[in-house]
């Protein structure tokens, strides 16, 4: 059996994921076969594997650092949250269950031993699998059933590393507090700790850690610095962004539902040099911009419910009255049509539901996902016709609406599948001003955004407007960055000590 370490948090968004993915790449650099692996994850940002199956934005960004294909087995349980009450349950990349919070304490029972066959999976495959935690291991209320934190360490025998948020304040009592709320074996099994988000003078902190290490009798293996601008996936939480002023060609604004999924999608565009893409607050005016985006959605039909409270469904029609453009995706797609159909109560209570009427097309929710990669071509032009498509993408496909009509006539992608599957998605309207589609992962590629762009701008770009890179070179660059961050400020020997891996 291989090599493992677990990073758990002391709490959610403490940097779990970028800490794993940092890891993985550092010791891939060191010539280890290594994997990253999430026993249980909770987000509505998620991939699609060339085996069909989802899992966690995240562990693709992990596999992506390990230079491997994302695999189900890297986040065998993933939940998707559809209420304050209840999320959907996906084991081993397929729905299997629709779990109420009351029933939580089940889950252990679900997808226990599911779990620990994909780790053991990966286990006989490469050198060391790298385990990102869920949440915090002090929550007291979830030790009974917990698959996700020291449940799952106890079980696979793993050293942990509690990574702490300094940014977030209290710092040390959340160290010293998490540590409290473990067993004795559990806290055995804590070897250190990493302070991520430091701004300031590390001598000022050096009093603050000379006493955690002394009351622990643990070693702090590191202060990372607070890294701006990482163009990295965010597992779920939608970021507040520190970029600086620019000057842009185009401003988008995205409304954010209150099931936004994906999100993920918009990062090229929100790091454009050319473009000023913001996310807008539940309540917040979506006018003012040159495109609008309606996003991914896991309750499209309370979605719509929310934008006739805000005012954004009149909005989005004075928008176009001016002249502007709309762009959905996915459930923002499904939102262009006529009318929601759901008349199995898949995504919520309502059975019909009126949409946008933008597009003439309807959209019925099925009871099985389509979760499919493609590739093929688009076309932004309602110039150009069903055999033009000039645009080359590559993408991926996860929803349960079938949509059907006439707006479809007039599509925007030809696509096909790794299975032979030929096909068109989405519609553009007659007037050209709306677009709609089902492909997620859209804008990585640098040729979709300039053609987004010029399609928003009615003219071509010219050749310093165009963007060069695709955004997988982006994430690649700042992959890399991120490992050469931590390895400047952890102790690499000490920190491969504790997992079992020379270090050069």
């Amino acid at each position: 059996m291989s090599l493992s370490l677990m990073i758990q948090g002391t709490t959610s968004d403490a940097g779990k994921s970028i800490a794993v993915a940092a890891l993985c790449r550092l010791l891939l650099k060191q010539g280890v076969k290594v994997a990253p692996f999430k026993p249980q994850n909770m987000a509505l940002n998620s991939a699609v594997t060339k085996e069909g199956g989802e899992i966690g934005r995240a562990q693709a960004l992990q596999a992506a650092a390990c230079k491997l294909e994302p695999h189900t087995d890297m986040n065998p349980v993933l939940l998707k949250p559809e209420s304050d009450q209840g999320s959907q349950v996906i084991i081993n990349g397929k729905v299997v269950s629709q779990l109420q919070a009351r029933e939580f304490g089940n889950i252990k029972a679900l997808a226990f031993d599911s779990v620990l066959a994909a780790f053991n999976r990966l286990q006989q495959q490469y050198d060391c699998v790298v385990v990102e935690g869920a949440g915090s291991p002090a929550e007291i209320n979830l030790r009974k059933n917990d698959i996700a934190n020291m449940g799952f360490a106890e079980a696979a025998d793993c050293p942990v590393i509690l990574i702490a948020d300094i940014d977030k304040g209290g710092v040390f009592a959340h160290i010293v507090g998490t540590l409290e709320c473990l067993s004795a074996s559990e806290r055995e099994r804590v070897k250190g700790f990493i302070i991520n988000k430091f701004r300031g003078n590390l001598n000022l902190l050096k009093d603050g850690l000379d006493w955690l290490e002394q009351k622990t009798a643990k070693p702090v293996l590191g202060v990372i610095p607070y890294i701006r601008q990482l163009k990295l996936d965010a597992e779920d939480a939608i970021a507040v962004s520190d970029l600086a002023e620019k000057n842009t060609l185009i401003k988008i604004n995205i409304p954010v539902f209150a099931r936004i999924s994906n999100h993920t999608d918009f990062d090229p565009l929100i790091h454009h040099p050319n473009i000023d893409c913001r996310f807008v607050a539940p309540g917040e005016s979506i006018l003012g911009a040159d495109l609008i985006i309606l996003p991914g959605s896991k309750q499209v039909a309370q979605e719509m419910q929310l934008m006739k409270q805000f005012g954004w469904d009149l909005q989005i029609k004075q928008h176009l009255r001016y002249g502007g453009k709309v762009l959905g995706i996915c459930g923002g797609f499904q939102l262009l049509g006529n009318k929601l159909l759901d008349p199995n109560k898949i995504e919520s209570e309502f059975t019909e539901i009126s949409a946008l009427g933008l597009l003439d097309f309807q959209t019925e929710f099925q009871t099985e996902k389509r979760l499919t990669q493609v590739k093929g071509h688009c076309q932004f032009s309602v110039e150009q016709s069903n055999e033009t498509f000039p645009t080359n993408i590559t993408g991926y496909e996860i929803h349960c609406g079938l949509s059907v009509g006439p707006a479809l006539k007039k599509p925007f992608a030809q696509l096909g599948t790794q299975t032979g599957e030929a096909f068109y998605d989405g519609a553009v309207s007659e007037d050209g001003q709306v677009i709609g589609t089902y492909i997620h992962g859209l804008f990585e590629q640098a040729e979709v955004v300039n053609e987004l762009i010029s399609w928003v701008c009615d003219a071509a770009l010219t050749t310093k407007a165009l963007q060069q890179k695709s955004w997988s070179q982006v994430r690649e660059q700042e992959i890399e960055r991120l490992a050469h961050t931590f390895a400047q400020h952890l102790d690499m020997p000490k920190l491969f000590k504790i997992i079992g891996v020379n270090h050069e």
